[in-house]
């Protein structure tokens, strides 16, 4: 079969996209993107539209979207509750069309109602009965012009449980679908946990496990383009200077894998200027986490850390003791494990705590001395609800 110049062309359009054509390319999106998305609530407002398309299915669904995007969205929480509890409620005119949802009450068959119902004094049991089946029948053409039923709560209960109902589930917060790639940087003392929770993280939703202290050891292991650079502050034991810490760090975050799956940073940055080079280069994070431990808890972690010299095994005297007294004699502590040098390291870090928490406004604070799992859960947590709107 010969191939005409139609065919050529593709071929070389092919190579020039690593053999596959632009529809097979792999899309790089900016990184810019999906944070201007986040921060400006835009996965939110377009679930938002795809949801009054799919419950309205306009006949045009531009015009349609656009008279929505128009709307006056602002509205006043109080407000809003007020509608969600009512039964039959009007609209106010600045709730978004999407956030006005009518709670109903499951009332028994109108053939039960007599039967169900205390009449009270004063009043004939048919005139009740006539006003409830009035209700009963006028309800069903009332309710088509609500958007959607989010909750519906049986009336054939205590009042003070139908309220309580009500209230709770107004108050609540239900969670986001905006889809976004996590970026999450877990802050913390020495001791902390965030090497278990960045671990958890990575296993449970696939990110990848940045952690800079460990970068840097692969890169001198791996006998890289950086090794030379960094092996003479590991020699003399000081700080590796943030210029060159960057230069493996972001090629490491470039990487395709970070890229499309997020990841989960935590070693850097540990002060206010090391936090500006990190979003100076671009990678800014959207959930970021800060572990507090009190001293007394961090030395209970680090001091008794021991280690095997002979199987390189890991002891912890408390928590994971060794087999037997042959294997804890050998037994040794890194010196950095020290209580003194723990101590040196948590106020280094706590120095520079309230910059960093200033830098990033939207943190989350947590308590980290507590069970790892349940940590985990808070941070989970962190990470699947949207993060609050700035207050103008």
């Amino acid at each position: 079969m010969t191939r005409g110049p139609s065919d050529a062309g593709h071929q070389g359009a092919a190579a020039l996209h690593g053999g596959m054509d632009a529809t097979t390319a792999p899309h790089r999106i900016p990184p810019e993107m999906p944070q201007y998305g986040e921060a400006n609530h835009v996965f939110e407002m377009m679930q938002n539209m795809l949801e009054q398309l799919l419950i309205h299915q306009p006949k045009d669904p531009i015009p349609f979207m656009i008279n929505h995007l128009q709307r006056d969205n602002d509205y006043d929480g109080a407000q809003h509750a007020a509608h969600q509890t009512g039964s039959g409620a009007p609209v106010g005119r600045g709730l978004r069309q999407a956030e006005v949802y009518h709670t109903t009450f499951d009332w028994p068959p109108e053939s039960e109602i007599q039967n169900r119902l205390m009449v009270p004094a004063g009043i004939s049991e048919g005139e009740t009965a006539l006003k409830l089946l009035e209700y009963h029948r006028n309800i069903t053409r009332i309710l088509p012009s609500y958007p959607k039923i989010l909750k519906v709560i049986p009336a054939d209960q205590p009042c003070v449980d139908v309220f309580s109902q009500a209230l709770t589930y107004v108050q609540s917060i239900h969670r986001s679908n905006a889809p976004f790639t996590p970026r999450v940087l877990l802050c913390g003392p020495v001791g902390s946990g965030k090497s278990l929770q960045a671990a958890l993280l990575a296993q449970k939703y696939g990110l990848v496990n940045v952690c800079c202290g460990q970068l840097l050891k692969e890169a001198v292991a791996d006998k890289s383009k950086y090794c030379e650079m960094i092996l003479p502050f590991f020699e003399k034991e000081t700080a590796v200077p943030d210029s060159i810490i960057m230069k493996v760090l972001s090629q490491r975050l470039d990487q395709q894998d970070c890229v499309e799956r997020g990841w989960v940073l935590h070693g850097f940055p540990r002060d206010l200027d090391q936090a500006h080079v990190l979003d100076s280069w671009g990678y800014k994070p959207n959930r970021v986490f800060f572990l507090n431990v009190p001293f007394d808890s961090i030395a209970e972690r680090l001091t008794l850390r021991r280690t095997d010299p002979v199987t390189g095994e890991r002891y912890h005297l408390m928590y994971k003791p060794p087999p037997t007294m042959e294997i804890q004699a050998r037994l040794l502590q890194n010196p950095k494990d020290a209580e003194e040098r723990i101590k040196l390291r948590m106020d280094l870090f706590y120095r520079s705590a309230a910059d960093l928490e200033q830098f990033y406004r939207q943190a989350i604070t947590l308590n980290g001395d507590q069970d790892p799992y349940t940590v985990f859960e808070y941070i989970e947590s962190g990470i699947i609800n949207p993060l609050p709107k700035k207050v103008p």
